[in-house]
């Protein structure tokens, strides 16, 4: 029973409390700055509810918010932020399964904190739906879980990418690469779902704008199913060699470069 427990992780909650404890505040705030600031971009105070949603403002908003929220909270928590990244992480053993369940409750319940602050600060002339996702005109339910799919693949497998355990040199630039990633989703998904690429972001603005059940599975199932895809092609086909694997081919240009490495030349 004591292994199985560790196995599943219960271990974390008496051995490591005070740290799982600041990782789910870091979840928590940083959902709640994703849900305020990039929904807050959909909001335009100026011209009203029925001005044009501008596409590059919503896309860099969030990216950046993901940006900024992964290089501050990144090493306290690993800044998931996003259930479609934990669940991902979690089919392949990185997080552990009671983890994966809290750090799930922390992000979905600092979304809902972010809406709800957002919908406090914006008059109520200009809120509309305080950025809930919702299918573009004319796109099927199917078509909506297709697209949120290819959403949560393409992030997670770029999070596997740059957090790979044996591409230490890619950490440095990963909250770069993760938050671009965000804009690159929201600048092709914008029209068709609202590019949610995150469950938690979608419940957030669904129970403060108080609409929860309409296609709202679509910005579940999409994004997780599409992030366990990811997470296990890059494991078990990208995942980089070790440096003690005979696989391993160290990148060099020169002997010396080489050498420095570690590798061999082949001269």
């Amino acid at each position: 029973m004591g292994d199985l427990a560790k196995r599943i992780g219960f271990d974390e909650l008496t051995n490591g409390a005070a740290g799982i404890g600041k990782a789910l505040a870091a979840e928590f705030i940083g959902n709640l700055l994703l849900n305020l600031f990039g929904c807050g971009s959909v909001i335009n105070v100026k011209n009203g509810v029925d001005a044009p949603v501008n596409i590059i403002l919503v896309a860099l908003t969030f990216g950046f918010t993901i940006f900024a929220a992964v290089s501050a909270i990144g090493h306290i928590s690993g800044g998931h932020l996003n259930p479609a990244v934990t669940v991902g992480l979690a089919s392949v053993g990185r997080v552990k399964p009671v983890r994966a369940i809290l750090y799930i409750v922390a992000q979905c319940a600092g979304a809902c904190a972010g809406s709800g602050l957002l919908k406090a600060l914006t008059p109520d002339r200009v809120a509309g739906n305080l950025g809930m996702t919702t299918l573009g005109t004319d796109v099927t339910s199917l078509q909506g879980f297709g697209i949120e799919f290819f959403l949560g693949f393409v992030l997670i497998f770029v999070v596997c990418g740059v957090c790979d355990p044996h591409k230490p040199d890619a950490k440095a630039t990963a909250p770069l690469a993760i938050g671009l990633t965000v804009a690159l989703g929201h600048l092709m998904a914008v029209d068709y779902t609202g590019a949610s690429m995150n469950p938690a972001r979608s419940f957030g603005s669904a129970i403060v704008h108080a609409v929860i059940w309409e296609n709202h599975w679509v910005y579940w199932a999409g994004p997780v199913a599409g992030g366990v895809a990811a997470a296990l092609l890059y494991v078990h086909v990208f995942s980089a060699p070790a440096v003690d694997s005979p696989h391993y081919r160290p990148v060099a240009t020169d002997d010396k470069e080489l050498k420095r490495l570690g590798g061999k030349s082949e001269a």
